[in-house]
């Protein structure tokens, strides 16, 4: 049954070839993302986050004290509230917690540091409500895992309080391209390619830019201090080791990681959960890791 169903998720994606601008790209990550819609008890409300958009939901008997703050992904060039709306508002019913997505600035227009800053500015917004620290789980996926990580170490180097936990789904952590499963997994994946991470990097990062800075290739951060950590990958995704390799680090700086390796499973494939069984229990496991932590 499940690789039936991802089968049919991948006719989806690729019943048409990829957009070339990025205006088009981003249309078509919306299109793709927001195919089914979200539940109809699910309350949406539109938020101001210190001038960025944002959306809260809660669905029936979730607790409001607790929030989950959501980056979704895209390649740091697209992707959206509107394209990760389904994923997010079932993540927070798995985990009984209110959600809170962000849309963060994109490259090309705003390269690095824009979304650097932008997941800061939404930290602090979410700090303002009065909710502690240790009540919020951010997570992400792709390059809003990276983000994650990023804002997780930033706020560490800072000496600041630190979420309960992250929740990295199919995290894009090395901004050099370097893992083994780039080249391995590329005819397989149907939505990462090599040529196609080499784009997006190229688009997010300033000329001459370090490519191991930790701040985008958070695979080369100390990750000491780190909190409790969930990565979700699937088993035919190009990053499957950007995710492998981050766990390897984590777990070597005695972060307590999480690493669940889905078989069959493409990038981002919780995205789909309406009509994905995997997606779906995946959801579930992050619900139970996030209430564990919260």
């Amino acid at each position: 049954m499940a690789q039936s169903e991802i089968e049919r998720i991948r006719a989806l994606l690729s019943s048409k070839p990829r957009p070339v601008g990025w205006l088009e790209r981003r249309k078509r990550l919306d299109d793709v993302g927001s195919v089914w819609p979200v539940a109809e008890d699910v309350a949406l409300t539109a938020a101001d986050v210190n001038g960025l958009p944002g959306e809260w939901s809660i669905a029936p008997g979730s607790d409001r004290s607790r929030v989950l703050m959501f980056f979704h992904g895209g390649g740091y060039c697209s992707g959206s509230i509107v394209s990760h709306r389904r994923l997010v508002t079932e993540a927070g019913r798995a985990a009984g917690v209110r959600t809170l997505a962000i849309g963060y600035r994109l490259a090309p227009e705003h390269p690095f540091p824009a979304a650097y800053d932008d997941v800061l500015t939404a930290w602090r917004f979410l700090r303002n409500q009065n909710i502690p620290a240790a009540h919020i789980a951010i997570g992400g996926d792709s390059a809003g895992a990276g983000l994650t990580i990023a804002l997780i170490t930033r706020l560490r180097d800072a000496h600041e309080e630190l979420p309960g936990c992250g929740w990295l789904i199919s995290p894009w952590t090395d901004l050099t391209i370097s893992g083994s499963t780039v080249f391995t997994r590329d005819a397989v994946d149907p939505l990462i390619h090599k040529q196609y991470l080499i784009e997006l990097a190229d688009a997010y990062l300033p000329a001459g830019m370090d490519r191991k800075d930790p701040r985008v290739s958070p695979l080369y951060a100390d990750l000491k201090g780190f909190p409790p950590a969930l990565i979700q990958v699937g088993s035919a995704e190009t990053l499957l080791d950007d995710a492998t390799r981050f766990a390897a680090v984590a777990g070597a700086a005695d972060v307590r990681v999480t690493l669940e390796i889905w078989p069959h499973m493409i990038h981002a494939w919780l995205l789909w959960n309406a009509h994905l069984e995997p997606g779906r229990r995946a959801l579930a496991s992050a619900g139970a890791f996030i209430r564990e932590n919260l």
